[in-house]
């Protein structure tokens, strides 16, 4: 072990399965020995750590499209990193990396699957935002689901969050009118002002939210990116025009719900308005993502494709802000900093 490295690293395991809302008591912070890596594995220092709302569902121990995070084990989650001991050929000490090391300090990996980042092409931190899982999330939901036409008009939930300020900055990129739905006055401004949105409706204000969406949606609504479900949803679906299509990519309003929201509610106006919705996971594009990051690169690098993000310090606070990100109290892209981007 190099003289330079700690003895030992921190890391957030899971304690135990919230049934509803999770809380401080359903995480644990341990302080662990510092790993050696193996043969062809990499040792990696965590510089941020990426807090998304599908790791609500990791937490559950039920069927889903990705294995559960078990009692006792690391939560899961982005980190880009810098490699400080390297066994593998592919990698070498400085190289800034990505990969899922989960809510810790320092990680192990093999190398399957980690990631090289240019840190010419934008800041590191964007490797877990814009040019990493949410903006390929974005991308890839627009267009491949939501297919977008110029004039349309496109309604984006969550629309100051690490997805939906990319869905709509793309959106308006390609010729469309772009509302946005957000909570508070600050980020809607942020929504109108800084991203460029036509509108953007506070679903946290609007004392009919329905109403609200009509008179900023007057042609109807051509493509609903769908990133919380609820009665935000249930609001929208009246205003979808005929062929509507809805990528449908999280619901965030139920992840902390003691069991099943009634429901489906108002689908059956989605018959007749012959009406495309599609759930979707960001991984199925996966063999697709390096031509579309090139491109968004280049959008950030112009300063076409603007983003926020909310950086929280210490990996002993994350599960302060992952509870937080739950309730809709962060405001942009929400990060841990596990440590300096220079050690």
């Amino acid at each position: 072990m190099s003289a330079s490295l700690p003895k030992t690293y921190r890391r957030v395991v899971l304690a135990r399965r919230p049934p509803g809302e999770p809380g401080p008591d359903d995480f644990r912070v341990e302080t662990v020995p510092m790993p050696e890596p193996g043969l062809n594995q990499v040792l990696v220092r965590g510089i941020y750590l990426s807090l998304d709302p599908y790791m609500r569902g990791r937490m559950r121990d039920s069927a889903s499209y990705a294995k559960p995070v078990g009692i006792d084990e690391v939560m899961e989650g982005g980190v880009v990193g810098e490699v400080v001991r390297s066994n593998n050929p592919g990698f070498a000490v400085g190289d800034i990396v990505e990969e899922r090391l989960g809510w810790q300090e320092y990680g192990l990996s093999n190398g399957h699957t980690l990631r090289k980042i240019d840190p010419a092409l934008a800041p590191i931190s964007t490797a877990n935002g814009i040019l990493g899982m949410p903006g390929m999330t974005a991308w890839f939901g627009l267009y491949e689901i939501g297919q977008p036409k110029p004039g349309e008009t496109v309604v984006v939930s969550a629309a100051s969050g690490a997805v939906g300020q990319t869905v709509g900055q793309l959106a308006k990129l390609s010729g469309c009118r772009v509302v946005g739905i957000a909570g508070g006055a600050r980020k809607c401004a942020f929504v109108r002002e800084e991203l460029g949105f036509d509108a953007c409706v506070d679903y946290k204000s609007e004392k009919d939210l329905g109403a609200a969406l009509a008179e900023a949606c007057p042609n109807g609504i051509d493509v609903y990116f769908d990133n919380v479900g609820g009665p935000v949803t249930d609001a929208v679906i009246p205003l979808l025009n005929f062929w509507a299509r809805i990528p449908l990519c999280g619901q965030v309003s139920g992840y902390n719900a003691d069991g099943v929201e009634t429901g489906p509610r108002l689908t059956m106006q989605m018959v007749g308005k012959r009406v495309t919705q599609r759930g979707f996971i960001v991984s199925d594009f996966a063999p697709r993502f390096e031509p579309a990051r090139r491109i968004m690169g280049e959008l950030v690098r112009s300063g076409r494709l603007r983003f926020r993000e909310d950086v929280v310090d210490g990996i002993e606070n994350a599960p302060g802000a992952f509870i937080g990100l739950l309730r809709g109290e962060n405001f942009g892209k929400l990060l841990v900093r596990l440590g300096p981007e220079s050690a």
